[in-house]
């Protein structure tokens, strides 16, 4: 493909996905707080509830350890600031459209509802003082203070951190400098100078992080600092303490009382916060909120055992990485961001998905690595237990082998090694969510697994719909029967291959945009798994069989696009070890009965993908450079999934005729991505949907480019999934948008 070609259509990619790069500036909320009222000490944090499994906020008054809630409603709390006799409490929808503040007076008896002190554009930053409570509003952070007229900033000012003490409010500027207002003579106008990366404030002194890692302070109340190592990640200031959280996730304190109980001392911390004589933190190991520093907590340091240890935001929100199994606590694929100079010795996440009371988990680290053309991909993160991805590893390593570099049909595999039975491997070690079932319950099920419930077929065995005694309606897929013969022992092989690997799969990851598997039997010979029914079939046969699908809209299948490539998107950066799955294909994207698009067949999937040379995939989708040069990568997925996009674009097979009566094969590929290059997608668009309006146009273009990008012959050359999944959000929202629009328009009409 010629330069003149191609740049046009990489150029509006580029500036397409570069829409939707939020800024790279850290979010300075917090889900913990302290507050002091009377002779009482509340500690508030975003505690589960139960039934709605929504993190509310929940306070506990001590030393007497009562509690009271404060639901939020439909939107969740995002984060929590609290001072002396008042909490506030901020929501932001997952859209980032008008997020609300709430504000309780603690001296009000009864039940006191709050007041709603502000609704407008997502705040990033939020922080209380003593009577004070100020944020950074919007992607413009402007400072501003609620309930303090007296305190005023100079118009276009922004910060990109803000902290608030008992009569003074501090900012950082884009540059690194800190600028305070108010009333407090020993802060305002004494603002040390240097290059800082964050500020905090107590009561009367206030601190920042030099970039180098540094402390500095002032103010009546500032400490001496004391001469240790380098590499504070944030800070938390009391009336007479002053802690800091280290690089290794260790908390150091001094001033009055500095030392940390013997029981945590030696604990790795997520983030700390103080206010007056007490110091709460929330633990890596179970994210466990403890407190010490005042005698209210001598006998008991632990106040929740499990809380909501940060803000969740889309992974791209992220500069460097987030905490393992902060997803279990977020939705809609968001998780909740590690600071690029925190350095955690942990490696278990906790499992996934939370229980709904409290219990013990672990967390960890995760690693990094750059991105092609936009950001920083973010390490992986487990949201199984961490034994399943070790006996998920171990199972490859058994199961794979060297063979040669003929390609084979959707779950074919060269010849390999005997793999080892499910029981000695992995029976008893696939988490609590996946069951054993015996023969006998299946059997009942699918009455003897007769002709009347089959549903599908496939070179793995046939699929039959089944309801359990428990009520659950099931897909159930059964592997052929095969004899002991040459011919067939490859076969059985394969199957047996495939099996273990969906069960090493499927038994570690949970995530919405991949089909669930709920449990597996294995009994005489019999090699069977069980998974959540998806009601509307495959995505296949809605492009290329059904004459009138419910995806015969560009916003449907844009939607569908969407879902397909989030469930990707975790199996290559969520997981641990990241997943391949080398057979994306749209007869593996199936749809529930809400039309919710999900990655299915992991027969295929590698975890070590340098144990694989010999291809495998499906024609028509297959990564040509893993074809051609034996090398898988992650990329190879995207190549696959470029090719299930230019299908919804096409209404075309993978593979398909050139043209009426004509038996000449041609690949999709071939055909549209010209087309899409030179900037004529509605040569290439399905002619069995309605034209398309103009917002709808640009929004299906730009998956176009996108399709383009992702089947570029190098891997190097095509974006990460998680480029993708931005890109098809922006798309669809302008669809959505667009339907609106048009809402509107005919009601004035």
């Amino acid at each position: 493909m010629s330069p003149s070609r191609t740049s046009p259509c990489l150029f509006l990619l580029l500036v397409f996905l570069s829409f939707s790069i939020p800024s790279t500036f850290s979010s300075p909320l917090s889900t913990i707080s302290i507050s002091h009222f009377s002779n009482v000490t509340l500690v508030c944090a975003l505690v589960q509830s139960s039934p709605t499994n929504f993190f509310d906020l929940n306070c506990t008054a001590l030393p007497y350890r009562t509690q009271r809630s404060y639901p939020s409603g439909a939107v969740p709390y995002a984060a929590v600031a609290a001072g002396d006799d008042f909490l506030c409490a901020l929501t932001s929808p997952p859209d980032n459209s008008n997020a609300t503040m709430r504000w309780w007076h603690f001296a009000i008896h009864g039940s006191d509802p709050g007041k709603r002190i502000y609704r407008g554009p997502s705040l990033v930053a939020l922080a209380a003082g003593d009577s004070r409570v100020c944020g950074l509003i919007g992607d413009a952070r402007k400072p501003t203070c609620w309930r303090w007229p007296e305190v005023s900033f100079p118009a276009g000012l922004s910060f990109t951190d803000i902290a608030v003490g008992r009569d003074f409010v501090c900012g950082l500027s884009n540059y690194g400098s800190i600028k305070c207002f108010g009333n407090d003579s020993d802060i305002v106008g004494r603002e040390h100078p240097g290059n800082f990366s964050s500020v905090a404030a107590g009561s009367r002194h206030a601190c920042g992080i030099t970039t180098d890692g540094k402390l500095s302070c002032w103010g009546a109340g500032a400490p001496k600092v004391p001469d240790f190592p380098t590499g504070i990640v944030s800070m938390a200031l009391g009336a007479n303490r002053t802690c800091v959280l280290r690089a290794n996730g260790t908390v150091l304190c001094w001033g009055d009382n500095p030392q940390l109980p013997c029981d945590i001392a030696a604990e790795e911390f997520i983030t700390i916060e103080a206010k007056g004589d007490a110091v709460c933190g929330i633990l890596t190991a179970n994210f466990s909120v403890v407190c010490w520093g005042s005698e209210i907590f001598r006998q008991n340091h632990v106040v929740y055992d499990r809380a909501k240890p940060g803000t969740c935001v889309p992974t791209s929100r992220c500069n460097c990485s987030f905490f393992p199994g902060s997803g279990s606590f977020c939705s809609d694929n968001q998780v909740i961001c590690q600071p690029c100079n925190l350095r955690l010795k942990s490696s278990s996440p906790p499992p996934f998905p939370p229980p709904t009371n409290s219990t013990q988990s672990s967390g960890g680290t995760s690693s990094s690595k750059k991105g092609r053309l936009v950001f920083i991909v973010l390490g992986s993160v487990g949201l199984g237990l961490g034994i399943s991805a070790a006996i998920g590893f171990v199972v490859f390593k058994h199961c794979t082998k060297r063979s040669n570099g003929r390609v084979h049909d959707t779950l074919g595999m060269g010849s390999m090694r005997p793999t080892p039975r499910v029981g000695p491997i992995l029976d008893g070690r696939l988490g609590p969510f996946v069951e054993e079932f015996s023969m006998e319950a299946l059997l009942r099920a699918t009455d003897d697994f007769a002709e009347s419930h089959k549903i599908g077929s496939g070179s793995f065995g046939l699929v039959y719909r089944a309801t359990l005694a428990d009520g659950r309606v099931v897909a159930i897929k059964r592997a052929h029967l095969a004899s002991s013969s040459s011919r067939t022992i490859h076969k059985r092989r394969v199957q047996e291959r495939a099996f273990l690997s969906e069960l090493a799969v499927l038994s570690r990851v949970n995530h919405k945009n991949l089909v669930r598997l709920f449990g597996y039997c294995q009994e005489h010979g019999e090699k069977v798994l069980v998974y959540e029914l998806m009601a509307n079939g495959t995505l296949h046969d809605h492009l290329h069989k059904l004459k009138n699908s419910p995806l015969n809209s560009w916003k449907a299948r844009l939607k569908v696009a969407l879902d397909a490539a989030r469930g990707i998107e975790y199996l290559h950066r969520y997981a641990v070890p990241a997943i391949i799955h080398r057979d994306i294909k749209s007869s593996n994207i199936l749809l529930d009965v809400e039309w919710t698009a999900k990655v299915a067949d992991f027969g295929l999937s590698l975890t070590s993908p340098g144990d694989e040379i010999s291809a495998a995939g499906t024609v028509g989708y297959m990564d040509p450079e893993y074809y051609r040069l034996q090398r898988l990568t992650a990329k190879s997925d995207v190549y696959s999934f470029g090719v299930v996009l230019l299908e919804l674009v096409t209404g075309c097979k993978a593979i398909h005729r050139s043209g009426e009566g004509s038996d000449s094969p041609r690949n999709v590929v071939e055909m549209a991505v010209p087309w899409i290059e030179a900037d004529e997608v509605d040569r290439v668009l399905d002619r069995r949907i309605a034209p398309p309006t103009p917002a709808e146009v640009e929004a299906v273009a730009y998956v176009g480019y996108v399709a383009a990008e992702c089947v570029r012959p190098e891997g190097r050359e095509r974006p990460e999934m998680s480029e993708v999944v931005a890109a098809l959000e922006r798309a669809v929202a302008a669809c959505w948008v667009a339907g609106l629009d048009r809402s509107e328009t005919q009601r004035s009409r």
